[in-house]
Parts: C-alpha cells; sequence; structure tokens
C-alpha cells in the first residue's frame, strides 16, 4: 500500500478551507420523509465528518420547481420545514469538525430506476426526451427556463445562507442541466441548442451566472459535470480537448471555481490515443485545459465500477495505489468516495492512520437504511 500522506495535505479555495483531499460523494440515498430531512439525515452526515471526511456533498436535492424529482424520498431544497432541516444537517456536520455543501438538483424527464413513483405534474426537459428518440414529458418553455434558473439562483442563497461553506450543482448524469448539454436531448432552435457543445451548454451558463450573482465573488460553487449518461454509459459531449474547452471553459468563466469530473472509473485516461493508457483522466482534463480546481470520482474502494458494485462487489482498498500516483503528480486537487463512505463512515480515518486492514468493503444491504 502506497503512502496516503498525498491525501491529506490540506486544500484552500475562497472560502472553502478543507483538512485534506477526500470528498463524500453525493449520492441518492431517498430517506427524507416528505422530502424533509431529519435528524436520521443529520446523523448520518455528521459520522461522516466524525470519520474525518474533508468535505462532504450531500445526496442531491431539489430545487423549488415542479416534478424537479423522481422518488418520493428526495429531499427538497426549498421551503421552510425542508431548509430548517437542511440547516440542522449543517450545523451538525460543522459540530463533528466538518465542511458541507448541499447537491441542488432537478433531475428532467429521468425516471428513478428504484421506484414507480412518478410525480403528480408532467416532468420536463430541453426537448421532451429522455434520452435520443425517446419522448417523456414537456418541452420546456422560455418561461419554464426562466422560472428555473430563478430556482437555481434562489437554492444557492438559500445555502448559503443556511451556514453551508460550498454548493454543488448537479449537471451530470443524464439529469436536467445534463439533458441541455447532450445533443440527443437537446434538439432546440432557439439560445439554447445549437450543433455545438459551446451553443448547448448556454443553460448551464445562465444558471451558473445566477447562483454567482446570488452568493457574491467569494462563495465557492462547484458544479458536477460528466459524459457518460445513465441513459447511455457510452455517451461523450466532448471527444476531443477543444470540444472540452469549448464546453467547461465558458462555465468556469460564468462563476465555478471546482469541476466535479465523473467517470465509471476514475483510472481511466479521458483521450488515451492523446496521451497514452496512463495519461489524464477526465478530471486531469478538465484541470489542465481550464485551469480550475478539479474533484476526480470514479469506483474508489470498489472493484470493477460503482455498477458491480450493486452486485456486491468491493474491496475496501481499490484503486488506493492509482489514487495516491496521481495525486502526487497534481493530477487533479480533490477526490470523491462514494460507496465505500456508504458502508464505513470512518473509511476516511483509516485510511489516514495505516488501518486499511480495517477498511470494511461496500455492502449493497447498507442501501436500505441510514448507518
Amino acid at each position: 500500500m502506497s503512502d496516503t500522506n498525498v491525501l491529506f495535505q490540506p486544500f484552500k479555495l475562497k472560502t472553502l478551507e478543507l483538512p485534506n483531499r477526500i470528498v463524500m460523494a453525493p449520492m441518492t440515498r431517498s430517506h427524507a420523509v416528505d422530502g424533509i430531512p431529519g435528524p436520521v439525515n443529520a446523523d448520518y452526515y455528521r459520522k461522516r465528518a466524525e470519520g474525518g471526511v474533508g468535505l462532504i456533498l450531500s445526496e442531491g436535492t431539489v430545487i423549488n420547481r415542479p416534478s424537479s424529482r423522481n422518488d418520493p424520498g428526495i429531499p427538497f431544497f426549498h421551503g421552510a420545514d425542508a431548509l430548517s432541516g437542511w440547516k440542522a444537517v449543517a450545523d451538525a456536520v460543522h459540530g463533528a469538525g466538518g465542511k458541507m455543501g448541499p447537491q441542488l438538483w432537478h433531475t428532467g424527464s429521468v425516471k428513478s430506476f428504484q421506484t414507480e413513483w412518478v410525480p403528480d405534474t408532467p416532468v420536463e426537459s430541453p426537448s421532451g426526451l429522455v434520452a435520443p428518440n425517446e419522448p417523456r414529458g414537456n418541452i420546456m418553455s422560455d418561461a419554464d427556463i426562466a422560472d428555473t434558473i430563478a430556482a437555481f439562483a434562489q437554492a444557492a442563497l438559500d445555502a448559503k445562507n443556511a451556514g453551508f461553506d460550498t454548493f454543488e450543482i448537479h449537471g451530470a448524469h443524464g439529469y436536467l442541466i445534463d439533458q441541455f448539454f447532450w445533443s440527443g436531448t437537446n434538439l432546440r432552435t432557439d439560445r439554447f441548442g445549437g450543433k455545438t457543445i459551446r451553443e448547448r451548454a448556454t443553460f448551464a451558463r445562465e444558471v451558473v451566472a445566477a447562483m454567482r450573482a446570488a452568493v457574491g465573488p467569494d462563495f465557492p460553487i462547484i458544479l458536477r459535470v460528466s459524459q457518460w449518461k445513465q441513459q447511455d454509459f457510452a455517451a461523450r459531449l466532448a471527444t476531443t480537448p477543444d470540444e472540452m474547452t469549448d464546453w467547461l471553459g465558458p462555465l468556469v468563466d460564468a462563476g465555478v471555481d471546482i469541476i466535479h469530473a465523473s467517470q465509471r472509473r476514475f483510472w481511466e485516461p479521458e483521450f488515451p490515443e492523446l496521451d497514452g493508457e496512463n495519461g489524464l483522466n477526465f478530471a486531469g482534463w478538465a484541470k489542465k485545459l481550464t485551469g480550475a480546481a478539479t474533484i476526480s470520482v470514479g469506483s474508489v474502494g470498489l472493484s470493477g465500477d460503482f455498477m458491480t458494485a450493486f452486485a456486491g462487489e468491493g474491496s475496501a482498498t481499490a484503486g488506493l495505489d492509482e489514487l495516491v500516483s496521481r495525486m502526487e503528480r497534481d493530477e487533479f486537487d480533490l477526490i470523491a468516495v462514494g460507496r465505500a463512505l456508504i458502508t464505513d463512515a470512518a473509511w476516511t480515518a483509516k485510511v489516514r492512520d495505516n488501518k486499511t486492514d480495517a477498511l470494511l468493503g461496500f455492502d449493497p444491504a447498507t442501501l436500505g437504511e441510514l448507518v
């Protein structure tokens, strides 16, 4: 096992000061009764802070927009009760010495694979599609788009007012913002569509700019993006570095401080045809091309990738040597750990204290409750 000291160096960006480089990845848990986070949710996140995680990103929590969620257990990030609940979560994490940001979300036209539940009002997306040639829900009007941008901005302000240290915009994995990015689901002919990724990123840029205006210049903003979609694991928004620059550069200019670059496997090179099998991963290229700080993520502590983890495949130390190597060469700034932290709240502290023999492998049974 490699020396993991590089993972435990402090990180500072604007007002965000972290004791180490470990991030708890946002993961849908569906345990918010009536959409309101309660004591059980606060305890769940507090335990990860006590376990040494540098930055906790919450499960996706949805903005104030009809049909913004696709599961009844997903929490709201609007309304007095939900915001009070989230403030209690933030307070609990801070009380344990941790730092935290909510992930702000709109699921678009994507249906949950965990439930048959559907919202009371029609789902919405850029072009009324859930995937290429698969209609589902309404095409968003100009008014719908304006209201959605305003709802993201209000959520940003509410996150700051609740005492969070940052927030993450969910722009990945085939949900609403990503549906604007993707040519397969954005067929619009107005200014929110277009043939190029730069044109199709207009909606995201306006979301980011509105959120930046809401919180001021010093509050750090994270944006999660991905090439892959749950609708199509092989999908790619940017097939060259130039396309990636056209996609991500303007988003950084609009106010993004940290790009959370989601891969299924963090160790895979993004453009192997350019720099080989050991080349930069997605987060590495995003950092190189934009100059922004980046978070990498993808199957840390799992064998294979996160999808096989649902079948019970897991190795508590999987990927650590590769992770240390990439961090030591400054490929990316932070690393997000997902399912390993669901089962083992003390995963970070065990790695820090060189107690990797005590790490618990991911157990899918723990998805059924908050422990």
